[in-house]
């Protein structure tokens, strides 16, 4: 028997893991770092993820695939009880939670209420306390002993998911979790979405970004058509609704500004995504009260 057959053949791992957490405490942030590139949406608003987005990182050992969920939190309409049972949905069908955690804010009701859920389950859950790069060490250590006597963690990490400080010994851990098991998903697939899904999200984000008050959570965004043209140009049709004719003016802006500015920060967003010119054509509608009425909920793809 020679060296190379006293080896022990290493096997390729791959696995499920839900990335849970209150709204706002960087997941999606997280997930585009893990991934390399700027897939999901990110602000500095709560509950800005809406979907259960599955992001695919392959490697040639192994394929993790992270199951972005919205926030959990205390849901006051349709849209949001659709939101919060999506992120609890995912918890028990999976081989290990990631609950994320802000380092800059005490742990609060809304951290509490996430691991009573945590407790319901069999599934291990590594915790990380992240932004770490808006604190000191002491403030870290501080917050790992809090979560230590919280919840029986698989294991604790501090890291920045913008700094990527802590990154590696945090995915080499959620590597170990992984079972042997076969490649779910081709190894150039990076993400569960059609490329109309994630184009809804990046005009979402815009609008996200450039407004304040109830507007960001009034907006669902439809990509009505998406086709390519002659000389390596995308067109895309996309029509933004909104619950009332007030906010229907706030986003268009006077004499359109406020929608130029979106088309702009959209586009070089989509361009990047798609590797060609974009023409986008935006309208703004109304669709009353739409985060409250089941029909239009499945309409926008929250089913």
């Amino acid at each position: 028997m020679n060296r190379e057959e006293t080896k022990k053949e290493v096997p390729f791992r791959s696995g499920f893991i839900t990335v849970v957490g209150r709204p706002n405490v960087g997941k999606s942030t997280l997930l585009n770092h893990l991934l390399g590139e700027k897939f999901l949406i990110v602000s500095d608003k709560p509950q800005t993820t809406r979907n259960r987005i599955r992001c695919i990182l392959t490697r040639s050992d192994m394929q993790a695939i992270f199951i972005d969920t919205p926030g959990i939190h205390k849901p006051r309409h349709k849209l949001g009880e659709y939101m919060v049972q999506t992120a609890l949905r995912t918890l028990n069908e999976v081989d290990a939670v990631v609950l994320v955690m802000d380092l800059t804010e005490e742990a609060g009701r809304g951290d509490e209420y996430v691991l009573e859920q945590l407790r319901l389950i069999q599934t291990p859950v590594i915790l990380l306390l992240n932004k770490s790069d808006r604190v000191d060490a002491a403030v870290c250590e501080q917050r790992r002993k809090q979560a230590e006597a919280m919840y029986p963690f698989k294991a604790i990490f501090c890291g920045s998911a913008v700094t990527g400080a802590g990154m590696d010994d945090f995915l080499a851990e959620i590597v170990q979790l992984l079972p042997a098991g076969p490649m779910y998903y081709p190894d150039d697939m990076v993400v569960d979405q059609p490329e109309r899904f994630i184009v809804a999200e990046l005009i979402r984000e815009k609008i996200i970004h450039l407004t304040e008050e109830e507007i960001p959570h009034s907006v669902a965004v439809e990509v009505e058509e998406m086709a390519e043209r002659p000389n390596d140009l995308v067109f895309i049709r996309a029509a933004i609704y909104v619950e009332r004719e007030s906010q229907k003016g706030i986003i268009v802006g006077a004499g359109g500004s406020l929608l130029k500015q979106v088309g702009q920060q959209a586009r070089r967003d989509i361009e990047a995504l798609l590797g060609s010119r974009v023409y986008l054509d935006l309208w703004v509608r109304v669709k009353k009260d739409w985060r409250r009425r089941d029909g239009a909920l499945r309409q926008f793809g929250y089913e």
